[in-house]
């Protein structure tokens, strides 16, 4: 069963130059995060910062939101400061959280000015900030309509990495030719120790099923959960008079012909697709939440459901 996205209003590009999510919406939702956390954090929890300091594990180039305290001058200075260079600390945590995350093309189409991808985007930031605020490592795997692997950011501490993960998957660019090796096989090579891994897509692939048997596999060593985003709301189309629609699909390049009943069946067919997907991810141990569109709705969710999965571990 898959499902393609129509050029008759469903097709949307982000404006040039606008973010999936903004300096002002990461700012919001730190504060957000802040206030529950520390309902979350009130009573009789171990503190939850631990380690004994940050330590020096090498240099990179310099990325937009990086301190400049963080600069390596003496080293920059021998490239001239193009590009400048950034020393790399890790600090002792007593976490790691790696997003696996959806940019397959799909997700950058929506309706009424919204994408998928900016939901996903903000699922980031959300999962991003609260390992923050744990003082965990946090890290980013990206994937395509094939379930194959994108880009990927390895886990480090810090606010500005988690705006790097962001930047990572908004340019949504492969760091390395993309090959056949699953998504499942890239989170273990990964992660050294369990880790805390949130899969967020809205999951209308061919194969959701064999995608979610294998992540159900890599829960017996990880703390996998999926983020099912919503996707109803993109299929809920304008009435139109035409009796028959061509649909072009963005991933696969190839076009199909609707009729107006199916057309007017389409959001009802994903709800169904998503509901039995999540019954099928829920039968193998695996847990689900399935968010809308309403960001502090999915915000709340994420942030609560993952502040209890870590507050339960300590």
């Amino acid at each position: 069963m898959s499902f393609t996205h129509l050029d008759s209003g469903s097709h949307h590009e982000k404006p040039p130059g606008e973010s999936l999510v903004n300096l002002n919406e990461i700012a919001e939702i730190e504060l957000f995060i802040l206030k529950r956390m520390k309902e979350f954090t009130v009573g009789d929890h171990a503190s939850v910062f631990h380690g004994s300091g940050f330590n020096f594990v090498g240099t990179r180039d310099w990325q937009p939101g990086d301190r400049m305290s963080s600069v390596d001058w003496a080293q920059s200075s021998l490239t001239n400061f193009s590009p400048m260079v950034t020393r790399m600390f890790d600090q002792d945590s007593n976490a790691t959280v790696m997003a696996v995350a959806d940019a397959s093309l799909s997700t950058r189409c929506g309706i009424n000015g919204v994408s998928m991808a900016a939901a996903i985007a903000r699922s980031i930031a959300a999962a991003g900030l609260s390992a923050v605020f744990f003082q965990d490592q946090f890290g980013l795997i990206t994937f395509d309509e094939q379930f194959h692997q994108l880009s990927a950011a390895r886990p480090r501490v810090g606010r500005s990495h988690v705006i790097y993960c962001l930047d990572l998957y908004e340019q949504r660019r492969a760091m390395d030719p993309i090959t056949d090796r699953d998504i499942t096989a890239t989170i273990a090579g990964h992660l050294r120790k369990a880790s805390l891994v949130p899969v967020i897509s809205d999951f209308l692939v061919p194969d959701a099923r064999r995608i979610i048997g294998d992540l159900a596999k890599l829960n017996a060593i990880h703390d996998v959960f999926l983020l099912m985003a919503d996707a109803r709301f993109a299929y809920e189309l304008p009435k139109i008079s035409a009796g028959w629609v061509e649909a072009f699909d963005v991933e696969t390049g190839t076009t199909r012909v609707f009729s107006k009943r199916e057309l007017r069946r389409l959001a009802q067919r994903v709800d169904e697709w998503q509901q039995d997907i999540v019954t099928f991810a829920r039968d193998n141990g695996l847990d689900v939440v399935r968010v809308g569109l309403d960001r502090w709705q999915m915000e709340a969710a994420l942030v609560e459901f993952t502040a209890e999965r870590r507050l339960r571990k300590m």
